[in-house]
């Protein structure tokens, strides 16, 4: 795994901060291998738009995971300010990109770690805030709900990203982290204000405009 800033990190880590990290290696397998963060919405890749919403609900350092055409998304895609991660592993599943991006977000100085999913447009920056906005301490645990039931984006205090990253694997990322800390974990229902679609087939591109 390496890190490397794209036009200039943003300056600083205020105590509390909120740093948002965003998973975007996936190679789209059901879409033919059109890499998801290229993927164009609103004429521009998809990626520029997930970045724009964590952005837009306070997140001034935004880490970014690539993997499945990384040179291509670098080339493509206008990210200013955001810290790039190569994960090599990304075939590996999202469980991979999320150790990566934990990883890389460790020496920032960063309390806190705002997850979202370059696949998932339909999540604005109204729900991505009030999950921000969940933040307590280094011990929050917080996740939005559609329906009551769990879903992104989420946020891990510093305090889970060790046990974070040493149980995400395959596609289930922190699934079984979550689950064994259910106690722990506020939800924040989210389904008045966003569609937690995921981009996954052809019939889901439907979404995109």
């Amino acid at each position: 795994m390496t890190t490397e800033p794209m036009n200039g990190r943003p300056e600083g880590t205020a105590a509390g901060e909120v740093a948002g990290l965003l998973l975007a290696a996936g190679g789209g397998r059901r879409l033919g291998g059109r890499p998801k963060a290229l993927l164009e919405h609103r004429g521009r890749p998809l990626v520029e738009h997930a970045v724009e919403v964590l952005r837009a609900a306070g997140c001034a350092r935004v880490h970014v995971v690539l993997g499945a055409a990384a040179d291509a998304v670098r080339a493509r895609a206008s990210l200013p300010g955001c810290v790039l991660v190569d994960n090599p592993e990304w075939g590996q599943g999202m469980g991979s990109s999320l150790r990566a991006g934990l990883a890389s977000l460790r020496d920032t100085g960063a309390d806190a770690a705002l997850v979202s999913l370059v696949d998932q447009p339909g999540i604005g920056a109204v729900a991505t805030a009030r999950v921000r906005d969940a933040y307590r301490s280094p011990s929050t645990l917080a996740a939005a709900a559609y329906d009551g039931l769990r879903g992104h984006p989420v946020l891990f205090g510093r305090d889970h990203w060790a046990g974070i990253e040493a149980t995400a694997a395959g596609d289930r990322g922190a699934r079984d982290y979550l689950r064994a800390h259910a106690d722990a974990l506020t939800l924040i229902e989210c389904r008045e204000v966003a569609d937690a679609y995921d981009i996954d087939t052809a019939e889901d591109l439907i979404h995109l405009e």
